[in-house]
């Protein structure tokens, strides 16, 4: 009895440590500190006087959570990493803004709780996973950075990969610079 008892102990203990989510979040399990890489910047940016800022810019980055193919009106899930580079080897770029949006425009989530700090010539990689199907075809990320000059310009862009049948496709968007509305 105590040997059954130990055993479906054993079982639970190893069948619920494999639901934890974060291990099986791709952005923790491709990080190098194995941790989500926004959340580490969150905890790693310090407070920050924003007026000795010159540089401020809106960015919109289309994303495809679907496609659909010409057989049978077939749809298509994509997963997507959007990727944000800072361009300077001297200066922080701070981001204050990832918010992602549905074809519709409605806002599906805000991944900041706080802005964050991208140090000289690194870089922010973010999986949206395929399975996440709020965003549809049309989803996309407002981006907002800014930093001590122009001079801090990101290059910001999105790739998507899929796969249908027995082919695999990719392909990549660029940030386009808008106006904020908001302010």
């Amino acid at each position: 009895m105590k040997c059954r008892m130990m055993m479906l102990c054993l079982t639970s203990l190893v069948f619920l440590g494999g639901c934890d989510k974060s291990k099986q979040d791709p952005n923790v399990m491709f990080s190098e500190q194995h941790q989500d890489p926004i959340q580490a910047l969150e905890k790693r940016s310090k407070k920050v006087d924003h007026s000795r800022f010159r540089y401020k810019q809106t960015f919109y980055v289309p994303i495809y959570s679907d496609i659909y193919t010409d057989r049978d009106n077939l749809q298509v899930l994509l997963s997507a990493t959007l990727s944000v580079r800072n361009t300077t080897f001297k200066n922080s770029l701070y981001i204050n803004k990832i918010d992602y949006y549905s074809t519709n425009g409605k806002l599906v989530k805000s991944y900041l709780t706080a802005p964050i700090e991208l140090p000289a010539m690194a870089t922010l990689n973010y999986i949206v996973e395929k399975e996440e199907d709020k965003g549809g075809s049309g989803a996309k990320f407002i981006i907002e950075v800014e930093g001590v000059n122009s001079s801090v310009k990101p290059v910001i862009e999105a790739v998507m990969i899929g796969n249908f049948s027995n082919k695999a496709f990719a392909f990549s968007t660029q940030g386009t610079p808008i106006l904020d509305e908001s302010h």
